[in-house]
């Protein structure tokens, strides 16, 4: 599959089921006030197979590992070249 349709596929899924992520994936969560910094961390684990929340993230600021459900005020960075 080239990476035009392979993109677009993934655009689908995400429509589909809303925030999608594989692991290795970053997860930003934006500060929910003026001058809070937010966080992000490393999603490392997947309960769904399709990618939908909830996910298990690494956050970069404590080390610590939670299950979070992410809100409207996180997105996903995706790498390119991984699956």
């Amino acid at each position: 599959m080239n990476e035009s349709r392979a993109r677009a596929e993934r655009d689908k899924a995400e429509k589909r089921v809303g925030l999608w992520a594989r692991k290795g994936d970053r997860l930003i969560v934006s500060g929910a006030t003026v001058g809070d910094e937010g966080r992000d961390g490393e999603i490392i684990g997947l309960p769904h197979a399709d990618g939908s929340r909830p996910y298990e993230v690494r956050w970069s600021d404590t080390g610590r590992v939670t299950l979070i459900f992410p809100g409207p005020d996180s997105h996903v960075q995706h790498f390119a070249g991984r699956t």
